[in-house]
């Protein structure tokens, strides 16, 4: 449970039929080997101590009894299990039966939730309407609370809170998620049709990115009656809106097990103004466990910015180019622009912002030659940059000026008295001010606007010259972290094709680099990811550190979880330092950004997306980054 996850399991154990002597120890069986696995919280299906097809047979007082009796069994099976178990089954109250989702946990019943709606008139024939109960009931001999309003909160963690939702009908989670339920378990009960799978899938899904939760939903499998339907023994764990595991249907799978990151619900739960945390509605019913450090198996994506749907990459990517062209397009027409202003370089920024000025520029119907491509040689440009650069903008159709910068760049030097020959950060900055300098200069004359190349990588590493590639009258690419800005110029370069698509693919080829430094035998000497570090580490730490909060601590595990067998832990922990230490000392660059579209939830705009003061101290952070050294 260390850095709040919480390892769960959807249990889908063998019945028979009203056998509540086999289905227990079918049960205590199951929930031994989820303790083995380290599970804190197993849910079973709905009725599981009877089986949930047993009709009639719950008008018998036998049947009723020998429940009793079995969860008296399960609850004692859980004396030194260190973890806590839903089960389903029938329970009577004050002369009425219920069916019940029964929580236990270290030899105790924690509590015993109801269900609350009806499916039709047989559930009606056998069961009272949980929201008709006692507050309290005796079971076992001992009192325990009874009702609807339930919510099972670890005292240790109080992240780790959790309520039942019987029937997995969903009407109570809105108000017990309000009340403070991070996972909810869904017994379910009802037999596969088909389509089921996705129907439930979809259904959890919905229900866990909107209320900012878990679910954990089990529904009855092998050794269900087949009379009148068959059951499939699904299982499905979700998590704000994503599966992190299920199983196959008919798959006979006894555990479906993974770990749901209560800390990180909570979180965005206080960040989200949309959710209204209230109180009153629910009663707290705590509970004890023993804190121990969970074995990760659920997967992180390494580039949390790229869908895995390759449908929903193309979608996403299409929308991108149209938020930041329509973006581009608007301010354009706003200040009366004759066209606009691109610095080239034949990298990857670059050609991005000129893709989408060109989209913007067809957008207002504006001659494609008004957009003013501008390569500017320095001391490191290699013929290969230089040479995509001009290909690009010949096929794009866009005008295209080549204007050396190593004679403006001695000049200056002279005059602030640098020598050409000490190549520190004046020697590579004062190349980027100069082209600033001309683009901005050309726009003014051309009656345009400097469109802005740097990417969101760069910002939150403070990897751009202060007024120089950091400055422009409108950044396009502000919002698009550099992974992600991979697969989008190779979206266009297979949906352009033909020569442009050929050009495209080369500039992805290419190292990224700044080309400030003198080449080596023509070849780039300067690779940016030697000097910050990798970008998929990089944009990997943005992801959880912008989006989530993540200490250095749990990114570090998860960064170690994620990449293994790619990068050593060593190096993982060496840029995530790095990561740390820029992200802080760069912020004064980040306060004075130009204008730019917000592309996705995670922007480093000073206007309302990161409130960050340009002075604030990174202290807290790297104490815990040095801990971490410590194990290495």
């Amino acid at each position: 449970m260390k850095d709040g996850f919480i390892k769960v399991a959807s249990a889908c154990p063998s019945v028979k039929v009203a056998d509540t002597v086999y289905n227990t120890d079918s049960i205590i069986s199951v929930l031994n080997k989820s303790v083995d696995l380290g599970v804190k919280l197993t849910v079973f299906p709905e009725l599981s101590v009877t089986g949930c097809t047993v009709g009639d047979l719950l008008y018998t007082e036998t049947l009723i009894s020998a429940a009793a009796a079995a969860i008296n069994r399960i609850r004692a099976a859980t004396e030194f299990s260190g973890s806590a178990a839903v089960v389903g089954a029938p329970v009577q109250v004050l002369g009425k039966l219920y069916n019940c989702a029964v929580v236990l946990s270290c030899g105790e019943i924690l509590g015993i939730v109801p269900k609350s709606i009806m499916n039709g008139e047989e559930d009606a024939r056998w069961f009272a309407n949980g929201e008709e109960s006692p507050e309290f009931t005796e079971i076992c001999g001992v009192p325990v609370p009874f009702g609807t309003d339930l919510v099972f909160r670890l005292i240790e963690l109080p992240e780790f809170s959790f309520a039942a939702d019987v029937g997995a009908d969903g009407r109570d989670i809105p108000w017990l998620c309000e009340g403070g339920a991070v996972m909810i378990a869904g017994l379910g009960g009802s037999s596969y049709l088909a389509g089921s799978a996705k129907r439930i899938r979809d259904g959890v899904n919905a229900l866990t990115s909107r209320y900012i939760s878990g679910y954990i939903y089990s529904s009855p499998g092998a050794g269900e009656s087949t009379t009148d339907g068959s059951y499939a023994g699904y299982s499905v764990i979700s998590e704000r809106g994503r599966v992190l595991s299920e199983s196959r249907p008919f798959s006979g799978n006894e555990l479906t097990v993974t770990e749901i990151d209560v800390k990180t619900l909570t979180e965005l739960r206080r960040r989200d103004r949309s959710f209204r945390q209230t109180e009153g509605y629910v009663r707290d019913v705590p509970f004890d466990l023993p804190l121990d450090n969970t074995v990760l198996t659920r997967k992180y994506s390494s580039s949390p910015f790229i869908p895995d749907d390759r449908e929903e990459r193309e979608e996403r990517f299409a929308e991108i180019i149209a938020i930041s062209a329509n973006g581009l397009k608007k301010r354009l027409s706003h200040v009366c622009a004759k066209g606009a202003v691109v610095a080239v370089s034949g990298g990857l920024d670059s050609t991005l912002a000129l893709l989408v000025t060109v989209r913007a520029a067809d957008l207002l119907g504006l001659d494609r030659k008004n957009i003013t491509a501008v390569s500017m040689p320095g001391f490191g440009t290699t013929a290969r940059t230089k040479s995509n650069a001009e290909k690009l903008c010949d096929a794009l159709g866009v005008s295209y000026r080549e204007i050396p910068i190593g004679d403006a760049v001695r000049v200056h030097f002279r005059d602030i008295g640098h020598s050409e020959d000490v190549h520190d950060v004046t020697y590579e900055n004062s190349q980027a001010r100069e082209r600033t300098q001309i683009v901005m200069d050309i726009a003014n004359k051309e009656g345009a606007i400097l469109v802005g190349t740097g990417d969101l990588s760069e910002l939150a590493l403070g990897w751009a010259t202060y007024n120089g590639d950091h400055m422009s009258m409108y950044g396009v690419n502000g919002g698009i972290p550099k992974t992600l800005m991979r697969h989008i110029v190779a979206f266009c370069a297979d949906k352009g094709g033909g020569d442009l698509g050929d050009i495209l693919r080369d500039i992805l080829d290419t190292p990224v680099s700044p080309e400030l430094l003198p080449a080596n035998n023509g070849e780039i000497s300067q690779c940016t990811e030697n000097i910050v570090g990798p970008y998929r580490l990089h944009d990997f730490f943005i992801y959880h550190f912008l989006r989530f909060g993540t200490a250095p601590k749990k990114l570090f595990r998860i960064a170690l979880h994620t990449f293994e067998g790619e990068y050593p832990a060593e190096e993982i922990f060496k840029w995530q330092k790095n990561f740390f230490r820029r992200f802080f000392a760069q912020q004064f660059k980040r306060s004075c950004l130009p204008d730019g579209p917000m592309i996705g939830s995670i922007c480093l705009s000073p206007r309302g997306a990161l409130k960050m003061p340009s002075d604030a101290v990174s202290s807290v952070w790297m104490k815990e980054l040095e801990e971490i050294e410590k194990t290495l």
